[in-house]
Formats: structure tokens, sequence, C-alpha cells
């Protein structure tokens, strides 16, 4: 029972942020390892019409995860700073406010997906050959909406309190569960596109029960009880003012790669089963640097509430080479073996060098992810909202989206890939300018130099 950050605090500094570190990571690669299962399994129908709609539909379900981390993320940061100050009941109320937001907004969002289905399938670019198969797995996948929220904020939730390993656990319960059903309901059963949505469905729904589960055995500090339900003390604006920020990232991810679909849309069905599968290539850099990011916050966030402002700058020196490095290799690999990994999704010629190419353009700025989340998570660390607002929406909102206007005109379906690097440099500049001008100022007001 209770929290385990402080044995953090007692180990080497390289030592504390890859044990961390490596479980978020982990549960990461597992988010990506089943988002590349759905695309892998529909692939050996071999109907690309089934893979462009799983990539229209992706990004609709991603907005479930997205939410969810707004709570997720944001309770993370309140959660660990008040553990870091001894405030062990607030943080308690902290989780269960976190929880039943998941709960009520989740069934909220699958509401609306349901009741506004065919403006929503205008609106993302389905054609008359994706139109019922993407339809078909928004209607299936909606009803996962409370239990993905939860899922999502929870993984993120008990890293607060040092339980890194049991919020990988409940990530890759869910995701083992997605994968094998994948298999079994697409190449056994033969449903394809439907057994893809169910499979999706009952991973999320599992992963969600693991840590509802968690909670009620009382093993941890924090509490899901609906008794313990507090908007009061600021834990309603402190959750949302650093988790709706960090969760926009996502939430804008998801609206760009909407936005990007519908613009790709206009070159035919095999472009946007190949960019859909350019981008999960990309992922793999992208999810690593991703954990990395969201590892270290929690250590950062007990430095900052502990005022432990030289180990702060002992986790950030060493997050930021350590990411670094794995975008490096990891970027590598990718490029070297491009060709191999989308034979494993498309067989048809013209999707297959679509993505071939996009690929190649969107690997461009791989080994730089790290840095940028790092510098991110840090900002959330500290309880910089403003700061962490402009960051976070900037790589897929302020840059990204007028870039994706501006690339097409310039360059055409070329130009919608190249639009992301491009976003990755300018986002990465602006955060670096922006942590140097915040943590200056939190070290001079704790008079560290």
């Amino acid at each position: 029972m209770g929290n385990s950050l402080e044995k953090y605090n007692d180990m080497p500094v390289g030592t504390a942020v890859v044990k961390n570190a490596l479980p978020a990571v982990a549960a990461m690669l597992m988010t990506l390892i089943y988002n590349l299962a759905d695309t892998f399994f529909i692939g050996q129908t071999h109907d690309a019409y089934q893979v462009a709609a799983v990539s229209l539909a992706t990004p609709v379900f991603l907005i479930f995860m997205a939410v969810g981390s707004i709570f997720g993320i944001g309770g993370t940061s309140v959660i660990s700073r008040a553990i870091g100050e001894g405030k062990k009941e607030y943080a308690k109320k902290v989780c269960a406010f976190c929880m039943w937001c998941c709960v009520f907004v989740g069934i909220l969002l699958s509401a609306c997906i349901l009741i506004f289905m065919d403006s929503l399938l205008k609106l993302i670019g389905a054609s008359a050959d994706t139109w019922e198969f993407t339809r078909t797995y928004l209607m299936i996948v909606s009803f996962s909406g409370p239990f993905a929220l939860i899922s999502s904020c929870f993984s993120n939730i008990l890293r607060a309190e040092g339980q890194a390993n049991k919020a990988m656990t409940g990530q890759i319960i869910g995701n083992l569960l997605n994968m094998v059903l994948d298999a079994v309901l697409i190449m056994v059963f033969h449903l394809d596109i439907v057994g893809c949505a169910l499979a999706t469905l009952i991973g999320e729904t599992a992963g969600a029960i693991y840590y509802i589960v968690y909670f009620l055995r009382g093993k941890s500090s924090l509490s899901i009880n609906i008794k313990d339900f507090s908007a009061k003390d600021k834990i309603a604006s402190g959750v949302l003012a650093i988790g709706i920020p960090a969760a926009l990232a996502s939430i804008l991810m998801s609206v760009a790669s909407v936005i990007m679909n519908a613009l790709m849309a206009e070159y035919g069905d095999m472009a946007v089963a190949g960019i859909g599968v350019a981008m999960k290539i990309v992922m793999i850099t992208g999810m690593v640097s991703m954990g990395i990011g969201q590892g270290v916050q929690p250590l950062l966030g007990y430095c900052v509430g502990s005022k432990d402002f030289v180990k702060f700058k002992q986790y950030m020196k060493f997050s930021l080479i350590f990411a670094t490095a794995l975008g490096v290799v990891l970027t590598l690999f990718c490029y070297l073996f491009t060709g191999q990994i989308v034979s494993a999704f498309l067989t048809d010629q013209s999707a297959y060098e679509y993505a071939l190419e996009f690929a190649r353009l969107l690997l461009m700025t791989g080994p730089i992810f790290g840095i940028y989340y790092v510098l991110s998570n840090a900002l959330q660390a500290m309880g910089a909202a403003v700061s962490s607002l402009i960051v976070n929406v900037s790589r897929q909102g302020l840059v990204y989206i007028p870039a994706l206007f501006l690339f097409k005109a310039i360059m055409g379906a070329d130009g919608l890939a190249l639009a992301q690097p491009a976003a990755d440099i300018v986002s990465l500049v602006l955060g670096l300018v922006i942590y140097i001008i915040v943590s200056k100022k939190v070290f001079r007001a704790e008079k560290i130099s």
C-alpha cells in the first residue's frame, strides 16, 4: 500500500528514469502493436478498402483515448505533486474525480458518435467504397467509450503513485486480448472489419476492468469511490488546467488525422490506405518517445513538489539523452526495413508505393521526437499550464493543420506527408524556448542557479 515514488529518490538518476520510463514505453509499444495488429489482420483480407476504412475510423476512436488522457495526465500531475507535498487525502479525491469524469464523459461521447454517424462519415472522407466498412467499425467501437477513457486515464494515474508496472499491466491485458481476438475473429471466423471492431471493444473493456479491480481490492493509496468524488479545492481546475493542454495534443492529432485523410482522399482510397500504414510505421518511434516523456513526468513532478531541483535537472539531462538515442536507433531501423514492414500490411501495388514513399518522408524527424516529449512532460510536471498548452497545441494544431493545406497546395500528396516533419521542427524549437524560459523562472523562485 501507499506511495512508492520516494524509492526512486535514492536510486542513481539513470536507473530511476529507466525503471520508471520503461514500463510506460512498454505500455506505449503494446498500444502501438495492437494498433498495428488491427491493420495487419485486416490487411490479410487483401481488401485495401477495409484497410482504408480502418485508417479513416482510427482517429475518431483515438479521440476516446485523448479525452481519457485529459484526466490521466492532468490527474498524474496533480496527484504526484500532492504526494510530494504529503497531501494524501487530497490525492485520493483527485483520483476519484478523474474516475467518474471518465464514466460520464465516455457515455456522452459514445452517444454523440451514434447520433451523428452519417455526418461524421462525410466529415472524415469516407467514399462510396469505404462508407459501410467505416460505419460498421465506428458503430461497434463507439460502445467502448467509458471503458476506453478509464483505461487511458488510469494507465497514467497509477504511475503517479509509483505503480508503473501495474499501469503497464492494465494496458498489456487489454492490448493482448485485442490482438488475440483480431487473429481469431478475422482469420478463423472471417468476420473481417466486424471482428476488428469487436476485438477493440472487448480489449478496451478488459483493460478498464483491470484498473477498477485494482482499486476495489484496496491495494492503492488512491481511490475511485464515488464518495471521494469532489471538484472543490481546485481539484477540477488543477486537473483540467494541465490535462486539457496535454490532451489537446492527442485530440488535435486525431482531428488533424481526420483532416489529412479527407485531403488525401482526393488522391483515392489507395492513397488513404498508404498514408494510414505509413503513419503507423512512424508511430514506432513516436510511441517510444511519448512513453519516455510520460514515464519521467511523475519523477519530475515529485521533484517539483519536494523542491528538489538539483535532482530535477539531473533527471532532465539523462532523459533527453536517453530519448534521443532511442529515437535515432528506432528511426534507422524503420527506414532500413520500410519496404518489409509495409508489405506486411498492403498487397495492392498502388497502396504499397504510396505507403513506402510517405513513410520515408515522415521518418525524417523521428530522432527528435524524444526531445519534444520530454520537454512537453517537464512543463506539465512543473504545473506550467499556459506554457504546456502552447507547446502541446503547436505540433498537431497551430503548426501542423495549416501546414497540411499549405504543403498540399505546393506539393500535392507528398506535401501532406511532409507537413508533419515541418511541424515537428517548428514545434521542437518553440518547446525548447518555452522550457528554458519557464524553468529559469521556477529555479529563480527557489533560488536555484
